[in-house]
């Protein structure tokens, strides 16, 4: 399937929007790093910015976790690489906060 050809201004606003998506994420993944949100404060919020943001970036922002311990907790819950915070279901939302607050 190819793309749809975008007008300058089309383009300009994509950029735009992209660039104040990654904006957002980079505040809530600071947020998570110093500890003024929890894991469970990320997996409880609703908007799109979290919903897209990939569990093992949320994970590896908590002080202390590292792409090694980050990868074993998802392993551990059951959670591929690729899965986004948007689409964790409930058994895999508990399971990974028990194993963080384990």
């Amino acid at each position: 399937m190819a793309l749809p050809t975008l007008t300058p201004e089309q383009r300009a606003q994509a950029l735009e929007k992209a660039q104040q998506a990654r904006k957002e994420r980079s505040e809530l993944l600071a947020g998570v790093k110093a500890g003024t949100l929890t894991i469970g404060d990320v997996l409880a919020r609703t908007d799109d910015i979290a919903k897209k943001t990939k569990v093992v970036q949320v994970l590896k922002a908590l002080p202390g976790y590292g792409p090694a311990k980050a990868a074993a907790l998802m392993e551990q819950a059951g959670i591929d690489d690729s899965r986004r915070v948007g689409g964790l279901g409930e058994q895999q939302r508990r399971k990974l906060l028990e194993a963080v607050s384990a």
